[in-house]
């Protein structure tokens, strides 16, 4: 499915169970040792279908450990992003010289909870869903509009080693299965955006975006961009990253702080505290 909305010049896999044979390097398996069995399952998928699909690029099997936020650090001269949803692991991959930056996210084609609409977009893009909505209802465009500043996030933090908010992207989703993000930070050229292609399909929402080398937006600098993505945040209860899914129908889990978060956790949002967006 992946391959279907993303260019020629990026590798993918995936994955719709477990595979029983994927195996971690034990500097990765260091990294979830005390992960829940759900979360080192995804984990360990998630780099089967990375491995996977750089081999189709043909580098050779390598751990694929973490940086700054939960950031895949993927093997010299390349860049990619991962993805894992109940029932689907996916990965994206490509030569840096092609691709300046990959942005892939799924999720369950499902409505988003009650109240984080409100908390993710901004009032001209919930004017544009309900259009969206009333013409094509099949589709669940709020949880659509959460997996593209999903990708926007994944492809804009390794090229800027910055937060990017809800609020400093404007999405404009197409029934053509496109959009395109507008990014409202200052430090940002005038009108910069990404561009990108979604699909529905088998109870699931993907969403992706490759940054052509070409196009890459130039890195933010100085402290007035940094106050831009700095937020207040409540510390959670002693040793726990618990729930981070719960509020969108993903099962919670107990994670110690030197496990990275995976994704958005969409209970941080409705609670007023800061996102964990991960890429792992």
């Amino acid at each position: 499915m992946i391959e279907e909305i993303l260019p020629a010049a990026v590798a993918s896999a995936e994955t719709f169970t477990d595979p029983s044979d994927a195996a971690l390097f034990p500097q990765e398996a260091a990294i979830v040792e005390r992960a829940s069995d759900k979360r080192r399952r995804e984990f360990t998928a998630g780099r089967e279908c990375a491995r996977i699909a750089l081999g189709k690029l043909g580098v050779a099997p390598a751990p694929i450990l973490i940086g700054e936020r939960g950031a895949p650090q993927w093997p010299p001269g390349t860049v990619g992003s991962i993805t894992h949803c109940d029932g689907y692991r996916a990965a994206a991959v490509a030569h840096a010289s092609e691709v300046a930056a990959i942005g892939l996210d799924a999720e369950p084609h499902d409505a988003l909870p009650r109240g984080v609409l409100d908390v993710i977009s901004l009032p001209a893009e919930r004017a544009r869903l309900a259009v969206l909505a009333g013409e094509w209802p099949a589709v669940r465009w709020d949880r659509l509009l959460f997996s593209v500043k999903e990708s926007v996030y994944k492809a804009w933090f390794p090229l800027t080693g910055r937060w990017l908010g809800f609020e400093h992207a404007d999405v404009t989703i197409t029934p053509d299965g496109t959009f395109t993000a507008r990014l409202l930070t200052e430090a940002q050229p005038p009108n910069a955006s990404f561009d990108g292609r979604w699909l529905a399909r088998g109870g699931l929402v993907l969403t992706a975006i490759a940054m052509m080398s070409a196009q890459t937006i130039p890195p933010v600098r100085g402290s007035s961009a940094r106050s831009l993505w700095r937020r207040r945040a409540r510390r959670p209860r002693s040793g726990c990253r618990c729930a981070r899914r719960c509020r969108a129908g993903r099962e919670p889990r107990h994670v110690q702080p030197a496990v990275p978060d995976r994704q958005l956790g969409l209970a941080d949002v409705v609670r007023g505290e800061p996102a964990q967006r991960g890429q792992v």
